[in-house]
């Protein structure tokens, strides 16, 4: 079925305290792209952001981001008073998240709502809990050791917490028992908000597009518990690091540092632990993107140390062997492959083998000598989905300011528009007119703003992920031409036409 939606961040909803949450202004955002006749919201993981503010490098791939927990859905659950949160200083720019300033205000804010929590009494913790089991407490207890480190990563703790030893482990859950409990709490209240909005908005006849990394980040939970499934050292350090080879775009290449998997010990326990995440990810959201998709064909990989991706090789994934498993043990699920990047034809292949549809952005398509395979006169069926620009993307209005002139005389011509400033609508309606089963664009396509608006910008660190709207830019006249031109290329959910 033809279907369209839009991609918007949690963190990029308006609302008063710093950064986008899962309570009221989500559920209106979620009533705005019913009225703009949209099948789905598309968002990045939810995962806790660590060094660099990324969403792409967690601290657990099973956790929720605390920052988006809902103040007000607290206060109404008589955890918090007015006064505990209103009165906080969240800055003074509604439009930038500033993150060093949530993490100074935020916990202070959870910890009084954990404060007035009865967790004893209270069945439906006790039942997260079990059906947790085999994540929060650890997540609790890293948590827990990094306050207690000052913030520091956990292979710069003491040598019996950094390996994990039985001993000191024990004596750290006893010590540290209430802040695990606080943490845990952090967790079961996320996914209390989480489950309340994703049920109010599929009730609106919209899935979740959510967003899975390949790779995990090294000061993770996963690492630190779960070594034999990372290519570490005896001491826990990395052997070698995942990254991207130099290309056009990165002269020395993309130097990501995510510690690389043990695909040969993954393939002996039936990949247990990608079946363990595939299946929590499928559980939270309806569709799944998995980042990086080629890196299960073959993935490059950089000696740890190195200051850049220059030196560095290229080795076997598990290929189909891994969604074999997947689908054996899940069924069918789905899946969106991130296949942007080095394409080869094994690659290819893998894409084809899966049926998971790939994904064609619009942005990488205006090479004036026309065979770009991202043309939508290209495209060689309709399996897959059809995007303006993603998260790593300039907005539209940002890709036309620093295109080249014969690119956009190109772009003019094929989207038959007649000046630059129309380039960005014409982009949005050369996808939802494609063939692609699929059409999505950023809000801040639709909303035509600049450079500054950009979500991400690879290989940098520092003013990435920050964007966020504000109310009064959610409009009628906007949600009616959303609609008119969703309706005009049969991208409309049946029950909205």
């Amino acid at each position: 079925m033809r279907a369209s939606g839009i991609l918007m961040h949690i963190s990029s909803l308006p609302n008063c305290y710093g950064i986008g949450k899962l309570g009221r202004e989500a559920m209106n955002f979620a009533d705005y792209l019913k009225n703009c006749g949209q099948r789905y919201w598309q968002i990045l993981p939810i995962s806790p952001t660590s060094y660099g503010d990324s969403p792409y490098q967690s601290f657990s791939v099973f956790a929720g981001n605390p920052y988006f927990i809902d103040f007000e859905t607290l206060e109404r659950e008589g955890l918090l008073k007015p006064t505990d949160y209103k009165k906080i200083d969240w800055g003074d720019d509604p439009t930038q998240v500033d993150y060093g300033l949530l993490y100074k205000k935020v916990f202070g804010v959870l910890r009084k709502a954990y404060k007035a929590f009865d967790g004893a009494n209270d069945n439906d913790y006790k039942l997260f809990m079990e059906q947790n089991a085999g994540w929060v407490e650890d997540y609790g207890l890293f948590m827990a050791l990094k306050s207690a480190h000052g913030g520091k990563a956990w292979y710069q703790w003491e040598q019996p917490l950094r390996m994990f030893e039985d001993k000191a482990i024990a004596k750290a859950r006893a010590e540290y028992s209430d802040d695990i409990g606080f943490w845990c709490f952090v967790q079961y209240q996320y996914a209390k908000q989480w489950g309340k909005l994703k049920s109010y908005v599929n009730s609106l006849g919209i899935d979740i597009i959510g967003d899975i990394p390949i790779y995990v980040a090294y000061d993770s939970v996963e690492v630190w518990t779960k070594p034999e499934y990372f290519l570490l050292d005896e001491n826990k350090t990395p052997i070698d690091v995942a990254g991207c080879p130099p290309d056009v775009f990165a002269v020395k290449g993309q130097l990501w540092g995510n510690p690389l998997y043990r695909w040969d010990v993954m393939e002996e326990e039936n990949f247990r632990w990608w079946i363990d995440r595939i299946r929590a990810a499928v559980k939270t959201y309806d569709v799944v993107r998995i980042d990086h998709f080629r890196g299960f064909e073959s993935y490059y990989t950089i000696p740890y140390g190195r200051e850049d991706a220059v030196v560095g090789e290229w080795r076997k994934g598990p290929d189909m062997k891994l969604f074999k498993e997947v689908k054996k043990q899940l069924g069918k699920c789905r899946i969106i492959a991130e296949d942007l990047g080095f394409i080869t034809p094994k690659v290819a292949r893998l894409l084809k083998s899966s049926g998971f549809p790939g994904m064609k952005v619009l942005q990488f398509a205006f090479d004036p000598d026309g065979k770009s395979n991202y043309l939508p006169h290209n495209y060689k069926n309709s399996n897959n989905v059809c995007y303006t620009g993603t998260h790593d993307n300039e907005t539209a209005v940002g890709w036309v300011k620093s295109a080249g002139r014969k690119e956009l005389k190109f772009c003019r011509d094929y989207l038959n528009v007649k000046r630059n400033k129309d380039i960005p609508w014409g982009m949005i309606r050369a996808a939802w007119a494609s063939i692609s089963d699929t059409a999505i664009a950023q809000m801040q396509d639709f909303l035509e703003l600049d450079s500054n608006a950009r979500m991400n910008t690879p290989s940098t660190l520092g003013g990435n992920w920050q964007w966020r709207a504000t109310e009064d830019m959610f409009t009628e006249e906007l949600a009616q031409k959303i609609y008119d031109l969703t309706k005009l290329y049969d991208r409309l959910g049946e029950d909205s036409k």
